[in-house]
């Protein structure tokens, strides 16, 4: 592979690391030579993730962490230094949306879980914000480092029914242009911010939501497909290939933006 692409041998935290999100990518960070620290609050989870990646290299250490508690954070940051000596890399992985922030087909903003809401705009929220705090003050004082965030295709414009998580994902894009400007201007050209916005891809979160109990398309997917340019829905794994690159050198002038992998939603207008 070309070098510049390579991710071998850097150190990559990986938040959510139990998730499918999280994990395709932590197999692929894998694939490819990195080291790497899988956290995930879920204990059981971790360890089937953990088990799993070790098949595929020894330099793989799990760690439960909450990204919504800074002391820990602040501990697993000292931790894996202890260990590797240093932080090229931090995804950040954990987030998602949970039913009482999601608002059914017959009901309106007005009979949302304000509590749901709290939730699911902190996690994805500030469960970006908290790592990239106390990550990106090892890469400062390092002088290089990567950081990756998840937005959405709700941060380009309004997607019904989710009001929770389109608002905190859009925090998010705003917050990497905000972070990559930061850092870049403060502690120089080696530390860069990005974020990726997936498009459409079906999971457990979204599944019923997509997909009807025959295995038919629901309403909501015929209109996603109807405006995705490729006609299809994305695979998790195609978005391994877009972090990598951002974390390599090959993106070395790359900083603030907000890639999207979506077949064409976020540039079509449907016309």
């Amino acid at each position: 592979m070309n070098e510049q692409f390579s991710i071998a041998g850097k150190v990559a935290v990986i938040t959510g690391a139990g998730g499918v999100l999280g994990g395709s990518i932590a197999k692929c960070f894998m694939e490819q030579g990195a080291k790497v620290v899988a956290v995930d609050i879920r204990q059981e989870q971790l360890d089937k993730r953990v088990e799993e990646l070790k098949t595929y290299g020894e330099d793989i250490i799990g760690i439960v962490g909450n990204v919504l508690d800074i002391a820990s954070l602040e501990k697993l940051a000292d931790d894996i230094v202890a260990k590797w000596g240093r932080v090229d890399i931090l995804l950040n992985i954990a987030g998602g949306n949970m039913p009482g922030a999601t608002l059914a087909p017959d009901q309106n903003f007005f009979d949302m879980d304000i509590a749901c809401w709290d939730k699911v705009t902190s996690l994805n929220m500030n469960g970006t914000v908290y790592p990239s705090l106390v990550f990106s003050k090892v890469m400062a004082k390092q002088g290089k480092g990567c950081i990756v965030n998840v937005s959405s295709m709700a941060a380009y414009s309004a997607i019904t029914r989710v009001p929770g998580y389109s608002a905190a994902k859009t925090a998010v894009a705003n917050f990497t242009q905000w972070l990559a400007s930061e850092l870049a201007l403060k502690y120089g050209d080696g530390i860069r911010v990005n974020a990726i916005a997936p498009g459409f891809f079906i999971g457990d979160q979204n599944r019923a939501v997509l997909i009807n109990p025959d295995g038919s398309l629901t309403d909501r997917s015929k209109k996603v497909l109807a405006k995705t340019p490729m006609k299809r829905f994305g695979d998790i794994n195609e978005l391994n290939g877009a972090v990598q690159f951002l974390c390599s050198d090959a993106a070395s002038f790359v900083t603030g933006a907000l890639l999207p992998i979506d077949g064409g939603f976020s540039a079509f207008s449907g016309v």
